[in-house]
C-alpha cells in the first residue's frame, strides 16, 4: 500500500526543482521500467501483482506491491502500465572531443518536453549516442519526455552546456544547421562525424548558434517551390537529416 508522503513524494517528481533535489526521474509503464532497470540505480519501484509474477528478482531498494487503483492515484500517466519506478539521474562524463569522431546531435533550445523526448528515441535509432543541450532546452528528466524516449534514455546521453561556447571550441568539425537559406541536404557532401544542431520550435536556431555552423542545410519540400506548410515539426525534422547520414553510409 502507498502512504500519502509516497504518493506526494511520486507527483512531487513532476517538478524539475524535486527531481534536482533528489537527483531521481520517475518513469512509468512496463516498457520504460524494464528497459531502465539494471541501468539505473532504482531508488522506488511500485508495481501490481501481475507485473511482479512476472519480474520476481527486482533490483530496486524499495519495493512495493498495489493494487490498479493505488497505481492510478499514483501514476502521472491517464492510462497506467503495471508499474513505475523512480531512478538516480545518471552523470554523464563530457568529453568534447566526441564529435570529431561521431556522429552528435546538438539542441539549441528546444523547449516541449514531448518533442526532446521523441528526439532521443531518434537519436538511438539512428546510433548517436551523444546530445549536447543549451541550458535552455528542456528537462530529459520531465516525465513527459522520460516517456518520449521509450527506453532510449538508457543509451543516448545528454549534456547540458553553454552550447556556443562549446560549438566555438568545437569549430575544427562539420557543423551542420538547417536554414531556409541553406544547401538542398540531398546534394551536399556528408560526413561520419560532426554535430547537427536542431533549433527552437518556434524560433528555429538562434543568431549566437547560426554564426557557428559551418554548413548550411535546407530540406527541401515537394515539388520545390510548391505552397506548403512554412516548416517541420524539430522532430521531424531530426528524423529526416539523421535518416539521410545514415543513408549515405549503407
Amino acid at each position: 500500500m502507498l502512504s500519502k508522503n509516497k504518493l506526494k513524494y511520486i507527483h512531487s517528481l513532476e517538478l524539475k526543482k524535486k527531481r534536482k533535489e533528489e537527483n531521481v526521474f520517475l518513469a512509468e509503464g512496463f516498457k520504460i521500467v524494464e528497459e531502465l532497470l539494471g541501468i539505473f540505480p532504482c531508488k522506488l519501484l511500485v508495481g501490481t501483482a501481475r507485473w511482479f509474477e512476472k519480474h520476481p528478482s527486482c533490483p530496486a531498494q524499495e519495493v512495493i506491491e498495489v493494487s490498479e487503483e493505488e497505481l492510478a492515484k499514483a501514476s502521472l500517466q491517464k492510462a497506467p502500465q503495471e508499474v513505475l519506478a523512480v531512478f538516480e539521474q545518471p552523470k554523464h562524463q563530457l568529453d568534447k572531443t566526441i564529435p570529431g569522431r561521431e556522429l552528435c546531435l546538438a539542441l539549441d533550445d528546444v523547449q516541449d518536453p514531448g518533442n526532446l523526448g521523441t528526439i532521443v528515441r531518434l537519436a538511438d535509432w539512428f546510433g548517436i549516442e551523444h546530445i549536447f543541450c543549451s541550458n535552455g532546452t528542456a528537462d530529459i528528466y520531465n516525465p513527459k519526455a522520460v516517456q518520449a524516449t521509450m527506453g532510449a534514455i538508457a543509451r543516448v546521453k545528454l549534456h547540458y552546456l553553454d552550447l556556443v561556447s562549446f560549438l566555438k571550441e568545437a569549430s575544427n568539425v562539420p557543423i551542420y544547421g538547417t536554414f531556409l537559406d541553406g544547401d538542398v541536404l540531398y546534394k551536399e557532401e556528408l560526413t561520419e562525424q560532426g554535430i547537427i544542431i536542431m533549433g527552437n520550435e518556434g524560433n528555429g536556431i538562434s543568431p549566437e548558434v547560426r554564426a557557428c555552423v559551418n554548413k548550411k542545410l535546407y530540406i527541401p519540400n515537394y515539388p520545390q517551390g510548391r505552397n506548403a506548410s512554412e516548416s517541420l515539426n524539430v522532430a521531424i525534422a531530426t528524423a529526416v537529416i539523421c535518416s539521410e547520414f545514415r543513408r549515405r553510409l549503407l
